[in-house]
């Protein structure tokens, strides 16, 4: 039963004030649309509520702008606004799944976390902080990002106390060992997660790798960090109903931690991107592996280096936000496996 948080006989939209919200299942969930239009709502995730409008939250979205750890094109400190501002035509209802994301749980904004961008070590730690402080207020997150250094300090807020199995998908490994010396960059927050024992290395897998590798040791030392592996080339014959059984039998029922960069997609489905390769799969094919993944025990996610200068007609941003979107449908309680 859905209904208006607003006097529904009037059919008008406060001039200013608080907006009128779909209340749905005991939560508050979007900006109702059919009185205020989508281009004038709030900038907040899907024109979710933030999280000082709510009493509690099941789940938080939280940004992190930050790119300070990348090793190509830069920008990924934009992505949170711009994912944001795409997930704005997002509806309460998901029909691909039959759950409805914003009902089954209370879903919040939780504004930005301030990273510092002159130091990749500081701001490390104020990510691991905040997403700590912020897991007291709601038991899950969902982070925009940013590049994928931020894994890394998201993994030790959630994978300190017991190791978590991550599906990674990504056009790249990210276990490298460093970078012109630097140990923390985009590029290896898994080698670091792996050896502080923050990972369930019988449990980790990639998704969607593919490109040039700087030598044939880079898939030894990732196998012996904990990572098995779905590569892009796989992905025809397997199809999204293989692929997605692949990582089922990879995690089993363990906590597990989903973290996307969007350069997965190929760059006809994600220009806006710091790292792009050729041969990615298509914003349909992921959209189909995460809805398979509903029930899976998913505490976290993240979804990064969207770099929004390098999206032209906001093909990015849009397929960010649908990638949260099954995120968030995937996470919500009582989602099941598509039989």
């Amino acid at each position: 039963m859905v209904t208006r948080m607003a006097d529904d006989t009037t059919r008008d939209a406060p001039l200013f004030g608080n907006p009128p919200r779909i209340a749905e299942g005991g939560h508050v969930g979007q900006i109702d649309n059919s009185l205020v239009p989508r281009f004038a709502g709030p900038p907040t995730f899907a024109q979710l509520p933030r999280m000082d409008e709510v009493d509690s939250a099941d789940l938080a979205v939280v940004g992190v702008p930050f790119d300070a750890g990348v090793s190509y094109r830069p920008g990924a400190r934009f992505g949170p606004a711009h994912i944001r501002a795409s997930s704005r035509l997002l509806r309460p209802f998901n029909p691909a799944t039959g759950v409805s994301p914003f009902a089954a749980q209370q879903v919040a904004d939780a504004g930005d976390i301030a990273a510092n961008p002159f130091s990749l070590e500081e701001a490390i730690t104020q990510v691991e902080r905040s997403a700590r402080a912020l897991l007291e207020q709601a038991p899950r997150l969902l982070v925009l990002g940013g590049d994928h250094t931020i894994a890394l300090p998201l993994l030790r807020a959630l994978g300190s106390e017991e190791p978590v199995a991550v599906v990674h998908f990504d056009a790249h490994l990210d276990t490298w060992d460093t970078y012109f010396g630097a140990a923390y960059t985009h590029g290896t927050p898994f080698r670091r997660a792996s050896e502080e024992g923050l990972l369930d290395t019988s449990a980790c897998i990639h998704v969607g790798t593919r490109g040039p590798l700087y030598g044939a040791r880079d898939l030894v030392d990732d196998r012996d960090l904990g990572f098995a592996m779905v590569p892009a080339t796989e992905i025809d014959a397997l199809g999204a109903g293989g692929v997605a059984e692949r990582i089922r039998a990879r995690v089993g029922e363990r906590p597990v931690y989903i973290s996307i960069d969007i350069d997965v997609l190929d760059p006809a489905f994600a220009p806006g991107t710091g790292t792009p390769e050729a041969g990615g799969m298509t914003s349909r094919e992921l959209l189909a592996i995460l809805r398979d993944l509903a029930g899976l025990d998913i505490v976290g996610a993240d979804i990064v280096e969207v770099s929004p200068a390098y999206d032209h007609a906001e093909i990015t941003g849009i397929a960010a936000s649908h990638v949260a979107y099954e995120l968030l449908s995937a996470m919500a309680p009582g989602s099941q496996e598509k039989q």
